[in-house]
């Protein structure tokens, strides 16, 4: 995301051009080694969980570009959407509400990540839904564009568990829960 907070189109031009957005493809003059490092890490196999216009733009692209992503053909998609229950990209499961994705999250297996889906982030920090925060912070403000966060977030507090600071400026910040949000007194 953004200093302020945008996240719509990182990966180029035409990615998400709704709104009128102009600014698609603002994170790659950002590219250096230590960020592709990180990258790698993180895209490591496992399943994912998108909005249904994310799923859109990954299932348009990523089928035939796994040589990059490898494992994303595999692991499951879980979407969430109200207009579509059915996709040609493979081990697709298409969920319809926020107590499909409870019963999700409550279920055995491995993590489920969250990749993109402004839209479903805030719902899931609307309904406490989310446990961990893999934020990728660039050096740049677009001013309009979809957010990643609105004023309908849970209140909650999380601990830095992993940073790395890339040459280019870019701050990966792992952010797991760590409970109620805590007050005090400066100085005090």
């Amino acid at each position: 995301m953004t200093l302020d907070g945008v996240m719509q189109a990182p990966g180029g031009p035409e990615e998400d051009t709704s709104d009128g957005f102009k600014y698609g493809g603002w994170s790659a003059p950002y590219e250096d080694e230590v960020s592709g490092e990180v990258m790698q890490k993180q895209m490591e196999p496992t399943d994912i969980l998108l909005g249904r216009k994310t799923f859109d733009i990954f299932a348009s692209y990523w089928p035939q570009h796994a040589d990059y992503w490898p494992g994303i053909n595999d692991v499951t998609k879980y979407v969430i959407s109200n207009t579509i229950n059915e996709s040609d990209w493979e081990n697709s499961v298409f969920l319809t509400s926020v107590a499909d994705i409870e019963k999700l999250k409550n279920s055995e297996g491995s993590d489920i990540k969250v990749w993109g889906s402004s839209e479903l982030v805030q719902l899931l920090l609307k309904h406490d839904l989310a446990d961990e925060l893999w934020l990728k912070i660039y050096p740049v403000i677009l001013g309009k564009g979809k957010k990643l966060f609105n004023n309908e977030a849970v209140p909650a507090a999380f601990k830095l568990t992993e940073s790395h600071v890339t040459p280019s400026g870019v701050i990966f910040a792992n952010y797991k829960r760590a409970g109620k949000v805590e007050t005090g007194t400066i100085g005090a």
